[in-house]
């Protein structure tokens, strides 16, 4: 398929092939007849992605200060590798489209095959759009209609939070796509319309759409006029501009008690004295309505009751489609332009250039929609005969920026798939690696013979099934951790691997502190001394409870998905697997954030050793997050974040120095030679499954206040 991207390197806007998506469960396949560009919104991001280094910088101030955190905490080298990847990373554009649906996911079952949709989804010939975001089109609506659907459910959303009720005064400020459309609304529900915007020829297209006043600029005296001198009731600002001024100028003419909703982008230098005065109230409209952005939303399908939330993002969007049918919101007449998606970067050079008016910009798709083609060939990198083949699954930001480039460092590797749920990013990741293909069907790469061994890297829950899939098809395997966030899931790899006996590929998670230069300086000086006591103090930074890996069927939560580092590494110092567990986290009354990230977990060791791990989030971010201290045969080793040691013995003190190295090129480098050579597997799979285990009743323990032992009666 076709999809029109961003390359915010070299601000370039391209349309790339990439292969097309596959339908997850509560996702179905659309292909896109037509789509509308919200020039605001989308030239904001390609002008962004034009400016130099300094001025990405001084656009993002926020994104400088993680910089200069990640600075602190991984040094010089790692940051600018990886700021580099991020500027690397091509960015999809659009979000309002309209076509057919061509596949339904397992899950669905509103939509079919046939049904013609709007939906909130990128500029691409073909998408995968979950269901809550699209809405079906009725018989009288066109696709060209239709294609406006999200950007009027915007409007429609920030006209909703100005509360305007009939024969009160409102007046828009920006008369662009947007703004044109707020206008049509608020008169659709009997309001009084006063726009204002800097080009004559909008002020007239809005009073053709129902405004009962316009004026150019900000026009003090002929809005009390026209809200005979009360001021206005509400002011909706639909404008694009770094100006303070379109706030300033809503405070003055509004009414004492007025609603101020920001739909577009304005300077946000509250004026105190006016909002004080008035009692004015200010709110930021989030995009189409609730739901956007809620990945239980947007992502499971998961609908929001509609006695709690009337107006959801898909029934706003039901709500702006029903006003198209019946003729009452004519957005066909906001059409200036139209480009065929091959020319989609003509179409972005004149909203960045301005070379001549524009309010509505189409692109439109070809209908000729041949079977899906989920992988595309690649111009692969050299290799030579004998190179391992090597495919990975999942190109998240560790993949990219982590595991990759330790990867391409290991001589005699043949990059051959690369397989993402997005196609564009597969392609992406591909092309700059120098995979063979790129694909978004893991089959690809089960079939695929030149493929020896298989990184794996999505989120948590896939991980199971795709590790006893990659087994099976005779591949080794390397996945990230967890190897897995469910006991059932566990027992199911253990049988599999038990399955296949002898002829089991390696296997190993990427437990990469156990490879630390520092974990071994720890190991050697111990390794006659049994049993040993370990204290693992992990404190890592604080984690929203809405991000996905603190969702526990998602992520598995962050001591399946996290806590698993400071378990294994504590096994492997002691040389032995676990064999009991005991947890307790902090207790809180009446608030909503996760306890799960701050707890105490005690581990005894097959070998009689015992382990104390402080995992606890939400600390000073400059705190090294990471200290170990051992103690057992007279002796003491301390490893401080990774970068510095001592080893304590006969009342003296050996300091090294590991040059904050957490292990991950040795681990893979480990893997590789593995794989190679048919040697031992990285890590025992005692280890793999004793880990796992109690990463997993580690929560369990947390939740029923009692210890459990590997022995313990399976979990139900």
């Amino acid at each position: 398929m076709r999809q029109v991207i961003q390359d915010v390197r070299s601000g370039a806007t391209r349309v790339k092939n990439v292969p097309d998506p596959i339908a997850l469960p509560s996702q179905v396949i659309v292909a896109i007849v037509t789509s509308a560009i919200s020039a605001g919104t989308e030239r904001y991001v390609v002008d962004l992605a034009r400016k130099s280094l300094l001025g990405k910088a001084r656009q993002r101030p926020e994104d400088v200060k993680r910089v200069l955190q990640k600075l602190a905490q991984d040094g010089i080298r790692t940051t600018l590798q990886q700021v580099s990847a991020k500027l690397s990373e091509p960015l999809p554009l659009g979000y309002s489209t309209a076509g057919v649906v061509l596949e339904c996911g397992s899950e669905i079952q509103t939509l079919k095959p046939g049904d013609r949709v709007a939906a909130a989804a990128p500029h691409a010939t073909v998408a995968a759009i979950g269901h809550n975001l699209c809405s079906i089109i009725p018989k009288n609506v066109t696709f060209e209609q239709a294609a406006y659907t999200a950007i009027a459910s915007i409007a429609l959303q920030g006209v909703r939070l100005t509360r305007a009720g009939l024969g009160e005064c409102v007046v828009v400020v920006g008369l662009g796509l947007i703004g044109q459309i707020c206008v049509c609304l608020l008169k659709a529900q009997g309001c009084r319309v006063f726009g204002t915007d800097l080009d004559p020829a909008r002020l007239e297209l809005a009073r053709s759409f129902g405004a009962d006043a316009v004026a150019l600029g900000s026009p003090l005296r002929a809005v009390k006029d026209f809200s005979n001198s009360f001021g206005a009731d509400a002011v909706l600002l639909t404008a694009a501009t770094d100006s303070n001024e379109p706030i300033e100028f809503a405070a003055e003419v509004c009414r004492p008690k007025g609603r101020i909703v920001l739909v577009g982008v304005v300077g946000m230098q509250i004026p105190r004295a006016p909002f004080f005065k008035k009692e004015l109230e200010f709110t930021v409209s989030s995009s189409l309505g609730p739901g956007r952005g809620d990945p239980l939303y947007e992502e499971k399908g998961v609908d929001y009751p509609i006695g709690h939330a009337r107006w959801t993002a898909q029934r706003n969007m039901q709500g702006v489609l029903e006003l198209m049918g019946q003729g009452k919101l004519p957005v066909e007449r906001l059409t200036t332009h139209r480009f065929p998606i091959e020319r989609a970067d003509e179409a972005y050079d004149l909203i960045t250039s301005r070379r001549e008016p524009f309010v509505g910009i189409l692109l439109d798709y070809p209908l000729d929609v041949d079977k899906p083609k989920r992988r595309i060939e690649l111009k692969a990198r050299s290799s030579k005969a004998g190179d391992l083949g090597v495919s990975i699954v999942g190109a998240g930001n560790f993949a990219r920026l982590v595991m990759l480039p330790a990867l391409a460092k290991i001589s005699a590797i043949r990059w051959q798939g690369v397989c993402t749920a997005n196609g564009f990013t597969a392609e992406h990741t591909g092309n700059h690696t120098g995979f063979a293909f790129a694909t978004t069907d893991v089959t690809e790469i089960w079939h695929d013979k030149e493929t020896s061994a298989v990184f794996i890297a999505t989120r948590h829950d896939l991980h199971a099934d795709l590790v006893v899939a990659a087994l099976k098809a005779g591949k080794h395997v390397f996945v990230e951790k967890p190897l897995c966030i469910k006991f059932q899931e566990l027992e199911h790899i253990a049988e599999i691997v038990d399955q296949l006996g002898d002829r089991c590929p390696i296997l190993t998670v990427g437990f990469n502190r156990r490879f630390a230069p520092a974990t071994r300086h720890l190991k050697a000086f111990f390794q006659d001394s049994v049993p040993l006591s370990l204290s693992y103090r992990f404190s890592p930074g604080y984690i929203p409870k809405e991000h996905w890996t603190q969702d526990v069927e998602v992520g598995g939560g962050r001591i399946v998905g996290e806590a698993c580092h400071a378990i294994d590494t504590c096994a492997a110092i002691a040389g032995s697997s676990p064999a009991r567990v005991f947890a307790e986290s902090v207790g809180m009354v009446g608030g909503i954030e996760t306890t799960d990230d701050r707890v105490f977990i005690t581990v005894r060791h097959q070998n009689g050793s015992i382990s104390s791990i402080s995992y606890q989030s939400g600390g000073d971010a400059a705190f090294p997050a990471e200290r170990i201290e051992v103690f057992g045969g007279g002796k003491t080793g301390i490893i401080e974040a990774w970068k510095d040691g001592e080893l304590w013995s006969g009342k003296r003190c050996k300091r090294f120095s590991a040059g904050k190295d957490k292990g991950h090129s040795s681990e893979f480098a480990v893997f590789i030679e593995a794989c190679r050579s048919g040697g031992k597997w990285p890590i025992p799979w005692e280890d793999l499954y004793g880990v796992t285990w109690a990463s997993l009743m580690a929560v369990r323990s947390i939740r029923e206040g009692v210890p459990f032992s590997i022995d313990s009666p399976p979990m139900e």
